[in-house]
C-alpha cells in the first residue's frame, strides 16, 4: 500500500510542477514550443524530456535545451521532496506528457523511433 502512496504523490506534485513550470515559462516560450510540436520538429519522450524529430533551427534546439533544464530542475525538486530517485520522476513524467500529447504531434518510442500519435 505504501508503494501506491508514493506514487500517487508524486503524480499529484508532479502535475501541479509541471502545470507551475509550463506557466512561468512564458507565453512567447510556450507559443514556441506549441508551434514547434505542431510543426513536428520536437516531440515528448519516454524520458520525461522534449528531442527534436527533424533539422531544426538554433532557436528551436535553444527552446529544447532550456525547457528540458527546468524539466531537469523540477524533477529533481520532486525526487527529493519525495524521497525518490529522479530517474523514477523523470519516467513517471514522461508517460504522462506522452499520454497528453495531442493527436497529430510527436512522440518517441521505447525502440527510439519518432512516431505521430
Amino acid at each position: 500500500m505504501r508503494g501506491k502512496h508514493i506514487i500517487f504523490r508524486l503524480m499529484a506534485a508532479l502535475a501541479v510542477s509541471l502545470t507551475m513550470m509550463v506557466a512561468g515559462v512564458g507565453s512567447a516560450w510556450s507559443a514556441d514550443l506549441r508551434s514547434a510540436k505542431a510543426a513536428g520538429q520536437i516531440g515528448e519522450q519516454p524520458n520525461g524530456y522534449l528531442g527534436i524529430v527533424t533539422s531544426a533551427s538554433g532557436d528551436v534546439q535553444a527552446l529544447v535545451k532550456t525547457i528540458n533544464l527546468k524539466r531537469k530542475d523540477v524533477y529533481q525538486k520532486i525526487a527529493g521532496k519525495n524521497g525518490t530517485s529522479l530517474n523514477a520522476v523523470e519516467q513517471m513524467a514522461g508517460k504522462k506528457a506522452m499520454a497528453k500529447t495531442p493527436s497529430g504531434q510527436f512522440v518517441r518510442s521505447a525502440s527510439g523511433a519518432w512516431q505521430r500519435k
